[in-house]
């Protein structure tokens, strides 16, 4: 605490080691009874971002913390100031959660993260104690913001969403294409995050009236060290289309062994997952990542925001493609947005007032497509909207909405043996 802060504090008189000690117990004892720690007025907003930047989800948790490196100087051009705090979950639900604690402690006002669904979740719960507020840059698993939690705010769409809204752009897809397939085999990690997006197709499956009939559902464990049984089983099913839920290097795994095994699908489609437009996905499979295709929320080129956030990308990482990161770095970046306009408004990082301007969101300058964020009662933003991206000449695509699109769709996709 500077000395400002403290004369703050006290009405400018100081403090003998006596009181702070008093004070620092008083302190710790409402802290464990779920009170927010009392931060001294501040001009700047201090935000604990937590990824998974090592173990299993390392690439994922690099790639959305350059969207929080980028963020302090993007947001001081336009009135916001903030300091980032950042932590390392080690892709660890038990990690994420001690993490979290340790932000709070260390003075973080707002947490944003964790880009896994139970890692989310165990940082959650301990926000909801703290009474600190959580700003969720990726995490989809729907009981996230079902919990009844009243410091818990989601800019991301849940499973269920991005399932409705992936189903709906493949009809599109075949529709433009004029190809439609009979049959579909669903592969997915068995994690919260593909268990949750099982459980959106399993219950909206039978509502959407697709035109194809899923021939089986195929879990598999994301540490695998190859997934050359899985595959062999999806193979078998003789399914047209194989829909997946992937992260980037169980997709890597999953298409080496369809090349290897020679099992040449229409094509491989994600309602809503990433690994498939990740750079790794790319740098390791080359011609063999282009055509599969992902349905989901993407930035909106033309805005002014992107515009700012693609070009400081560019200037602190001249040697990464901002396509292949954009996704991770534009929600990231987009979470930290959000809690930085709501302190703004708020004047203040006191955990009461931070929340209930987080509740008051309605911000229309931001990069994701589709209209202003806001949130609902259970913290949820709703208006999310999704588009189909297909990997074209190793770049994630816009190939619908047509409004939107940067190329036409191309399905069914090449034969492995037919690529450039």
């Amino acid at each position: 605490m500077t000395n400002d802060h403290k004369n703050r504090s006290t009405g400018g008189l100081a403090l003998s080691r006596r009181t702070l000690g008093q004070a620092a117990i008083a302190g710790g004892v409402l802290a464990g009874f779920g009170r927010a720690p009392v931060f001294a007025q501040d001009t700047t907003l201090k935000v604990g971002v937590l990824l998974p930047r090592s173990g299993l989800l390392a690439q994922a948790g690099q790639a959305c913390q350059r969207g929080a490196d980028i963020a302090p100087a993007v947001l001081s051009d336009l009135g916001y100031k903030i300091e980032v705090m950042s932590a390392d979950t080690e892709s660890n639900a038990d990690v994420a959660r001690s993490r979290t604690e340790k932000l709070i402690n260390d003075g973080a006002h707002v947490i944003v993260g964790a880009f896994d669904s139970g890692q989310t979740a165990a940082a959650a719960q301990v926000c909801e104690q703290r009474g600190v507020p959580l700003v969720m840059n990726i995490a989809a698993a729907d009981k996230l913001t079902e919990q009844g939690y009243k410091t818990v705010f989601r800019n991301f769409p849940t499973s269920t969403m991005l399932v409705s809204n992936g189903m709906s752009l493949m009809k599109d897809l075949f529709a433009a294409t004029g190809t439609t397939p009979k049959t579909a085999v669903f592969l997915h990690a068995n994690d919260t995050f593909g268990m949750a997006n099982k459980a959106a197709i399993d219950a909206l499956f039978p509502k959407l009236d697709m035109p194809f009939q899923i021939l089986e559902s195929i879990a598999y464990d994301p540490k695998a060290q190859d997934l050359a049984v899985e595959v062999a089983k999806a193979k078998a099913t003789g399914a047209e289309l194989a829909i997946v839920t992937t992260r980037a290097n169980d997709a890597i795994m999953m298409v080496r062994e369809m090349v290897k095994q020679r099992w040449e699908p229409k094509g491989i489609v994600s309602p809503g997952s990433p690994g498939l437009y990740d750079e790794q996905f790319y740098k390791v499979l080359g011609k063999y990542a282009d055509y599969a295709i992902t349905n989901l929320p993407w930035y909106d080129p033309k805005a002014a925001m992107t515009k700012r956030v693609e070009a400081a990308f560019r200037k602190q990482f001249p040697n990464d493609r901002f396509e292949g990161y954009a996704f991770n770095v534009a929600f990231t970046f987009e979470a930290i947005l959000v809690a930085a306009d709501a302190f703004k408004r708020a004047g203040t990082a006191e955990s009461s007032a931070l929340l209930a301007a987080l509740r008051q969101t309605n911000l229309s300058d931001k990069l994701m497509v589709g209209p202003a964020i806001t949130f609902d009662d259970k913290g949820q933003n709703t208006s999310l909207v999704s588009a189909c991206i297909q990997n074209h000449k190793l770049r994630p695509t816009v190939v619908l909405p047509k409004a939107s699109a940067e190329a036409d769709p191309v399905f069914p996709m090449p034969g492995w043996g037919k690529r450039g």
